[in-house]
């Protein structure tokens, strides 16, 4: 699991459960740096879309699927966003998602679900939402948020987690590229099922475990509400200082890969890539 800095000692919480022996996470400090992605993992600006003029259109959801299906939407914040349970400025609001994530300073990227637009002419978009926090509830999986102070964009790259088969599979352009062997959580402490979204992509320091690097996700263990200072956050990531052997279930619900394999991930996938836990 990811520690964010900063954050103050492990500390049980219900359902928290307490493991006996030592608890291993990957230690992510204020030196670590985000992983710099392939070009080819870069996210694409998406096309603009036409202005919704006609009032037949006003209030009406859309898919927000790009104009290739082959990719996600996503969005980049520029600034704060405020999160709403409905596409109305009056709506109650969840949460508010910094425009920066937390461990690498790099901009926040959110899937983007569906569009709709508001009987004033703004424009909203319903995105899904990075998970808990240390000291805050759990927000929902998804929310509404305005489109202003954001910037449109597409991901060509997702990742299947198969628990059960312990593997974990690359796609880009709906194409499988990779398959790779796991170690997955054990029944105790199990990898959550769902789907989620890369938040970010860490260079692990050489004297930290779990490197090389680490994709932190959006799912958080449901048995560990905070594990070593951080909220229970899910990674993929490597074995450096950890070991398991791959093909088994030995972790606190953090998926472990080869060195060699997550270095290939984290090479191509930048945040705001789907990822599914089935």
């Amino acid at each position: 699991m990811i520690r964010v800095p900063g954050h103050g000692r492990r500390r049980p919480s219900s359902p928290v459960r307490r493991l006996a022996g030592p608890l291993v996470a990957v230690a992510v400090l204020a030196s670590a740096t985000p992983a710099v992605a392939a070009t080819s993992s870069a996210i694409s600006p998406a096309p603009a879309l036409p202005a919704t003029t006609s009032a037949a259109r006003v209030g009406a959801e859309t898919p927000a699927d790009p104009p290739s299906r082959t990719a996600d939407p996503t969005v980049v914040l520029l600034t704060p966003v405020a999160v709403r349970t409905a596409p109305e400025r009056d709506a109650p609001r969840v949460t508010t998602i910094a425009a920066r994530r937390p461990i690498t300073g790099v901009r926040t990227v959110l899937p983007v679900v569906r569009r709709t637009t508001d009987a004033t002419g703004r424009r909203w978009l319903r995105v899904r939402l990075p998970g808990r926090v240390l000291g805050s509830p759990a927000p929902p999986p998804q929310g509404w948020i305005l489109e202003q102070g954001t910037r449109s964009g597409v991901h060509p790259w997702r990742i299947v987690v198969d628990v059960e088969a312990r593997r974990v599979t690359v796609f880009r352009d709906r194409v499988r590229l990779r398959s790779f062997r796991a170690v997955v959580g054990t029944a105790e402490t199990p990898t959550p099922r769902g789907r989620f979204f890369v938040e970010e992509n860490v260079r692990i320091p050489s004297d930290r475990t779990g490197g090389p690097f680490a994709l932190a996700t959006s799912a958080r263990s449901s048995v560990l509400q905070e594990f070593d200072g951080g909220p229970g956050q899910i990674a993929l990531h490597g074995r450096d200082g950890i070991g398991g052997r791959l093909g088994t279930a030995v972790s606190h619900g953090c998926v472990r890969l080869a060195d060699r394999e997550i270095a290939w991930i984290a090479d191509r996938v930048a945040p705001g890539a789907l990822i599914t836990f089935e």
